[in-house]
């Protein structure tokens, strides 16, 4: 007996298309998911959670061309908590401006990620002023921009326009730069010993995907020349701190945290541990970023098992 004819997407109910598409999603299936997506924005072309959705897919497979126009459908999406900022002076789009005001967005390490443009408009003549949060304040002081420490009731200065700091490479496109952060060690030209991050902020929604389980962190530990970059192992204040410290290491392993970013960033040699479904920046298959040059890749290749990540970690130690 032939099997029966699929259903075309046209004759799904909105309901089942969105059931449709949460199941492929979650198996990973892209190219059955982003059709599913393109289909429901057919209909609702205003579903911003979808556009989100879709953002991240292409972002994922490196399509960022086509991906920016919809990334910017976050400010709409309730949990991402990203708002636009309502000033005097008008939103960037990419024109030509004497002076520049980026505001903050998202997890530090979205932050750090995303700085590189700061220098980046600065070699390209404009006054940027960039607003960070207190922990990231003395670090991107090292970028050679006016920083500004965000806090409540800020006196915004005023400038030219303003952005969202994610908003930044749908007008200057991927900027994959070998470091833009200081990066020289202190202890001769590899540096010393390995800097470990074993898990995320708590807070984080998808933290118990991508922090490792206590077996596995202690693992990670016992390799050779293994120090933690914890805060409250290092006593590190803020990222200043912390960036002195790996400045001073042969390289760093870590999960998806703050840390891969600040170290990649620096160009330190910096291997990451990645969760089956990674966060976009880190794509869907292969070793290296598209972001960070210095930044080598480890895979799980099955949702919650790292046994694997761990020992391709040791193999390659060795």
């Amino acid at each position: 007996m032939s099997e029966p004819a699929p259903v075309p997407l046209s004759a799904l109910s909105l309901p089942d298309l969105v059931r449709l598409a949460a199941q492929l999603r979650q198996a990973m299936r892209a190219e059955p998911t982003e059709l599913v997506y393109r289909e429901i924005l057919r209909r609702e072309p205003g579903d911003a959670a979808v556009r989100w959705a879709l953002a991240w897919l292409l972002l994922a497979h490196g399509r960022f061309e086509e991906a920016w126009p919809f990334y910017e459908a976050r400010t709409e999406v309730p949990a991402t908590q990203i708002r636009r900022p309502a000033f005097s002076f008008p939103e960037w789009g990419g024109e030509p401006v004497g002076s520049l005001l980026l505001y903050p967005e998202q997890g530090q390490g979205d932050q750090i990620m995303f700085a590189r443009y700061a220098t980046l408009l600065k070699a390209r003549g404009v006054q940027v002023t960039l607003i960070a949060p207190p922990a990231l304040v003395r670090l991107f002081e090292t970028l050679g921009v006016e920083v500004v420490a965000g806090a409540e009731g800020l006196a915004v200065p005023r400038r030219d326009a303003w952005s969202l700091v994610g908003s930044l490479p749908r007008w200057l496109g991927v900027q994959a730069a070998e470091a833009y952060l200081p990066g020289a060690t202190q202890c001769g030209p590899g540096g010393q010993g390995t800097g470990v991050v074993s898990r995320g902020a708590a807070a984080y929604a998808r933290d118990l995907q991508r922090s490792l389980p206590p077996e596995f962190a202690a693992e990670l530990m016992a390799l050779p020349g293994a120090v933690s970059l914890a805060p409250e192992d290092t006593g590190a204040k803020d990222f200043e701190d912390t960036r002195r410290i790996i400045a001073g290491l042969e390289r760093v392993i870590t999960v998806d945290t703050a840390v891969a970013h600040l170290a990649g960033a620096m160009g330190k040699p910096t291997w990451v541990l990645v969760a089956h479904d990674p966060d976009w920046r880190w794509g869907w298959a292969g070793e290296t970023s598209v972001w960070y040059p210095s930044v080598r890749l480890f895979r799980q290749a099955t949702p919650g098992d790292w046994a694997p990540v761990l020992r391709a970690v040791r193999d390659a130690l060795a």
